[in-house]
């Protein structure tokens, strides 16, 4: 259920870092409450789940989680530019982020 969460958690990051971009420094209203509202569920998410979890592993799939999907919603609904290394770099983080929990750190 913890890792669960931390999955969770890391989608609403993307969504707040996505509509961090799309508030053009806080001066649009509801892309602002929506990063607001997006952080708060993303935070209370990841702190619920580190009741159970270590926070390094748990950390870095969250951070691993919201950089990836960042990335990748830039790239497939905002006009950002793809490119190999990127997509490589994104593949590179994902492997990370498998290898960590693969590695028997966390229960």
């Amino acid at each position: 259920m913890a890792w669960f969460l931390v999955v969770i958690a890391g989608f609403f990051e993307t969504a707040f870092a996505i509509l961090l971009k799309q508030s053009e420094t806080f001066t649009r209203l509801w892309p602002t409450v929506g990063f607001a509202a997006c952080a708060l569920i993303s935070f209370g998410l990841l702190t619920w789940a580190l009741r159970g979890l270590e926070i390094g592993p748990a950390y870095a799939v969250w951070t691993g989680l919201g950089t990836a999907g960042t990335a990748i919603v830039g790239m497939a609904m905002l006009g950002e530019t793809v490119s190999v290394l990127k997509l490589v770099s994104i593949s590179l983080v994902l492997c990370g982020i498998v290898g960590l929990n693969l590695s028997g750190v966390t229960p």
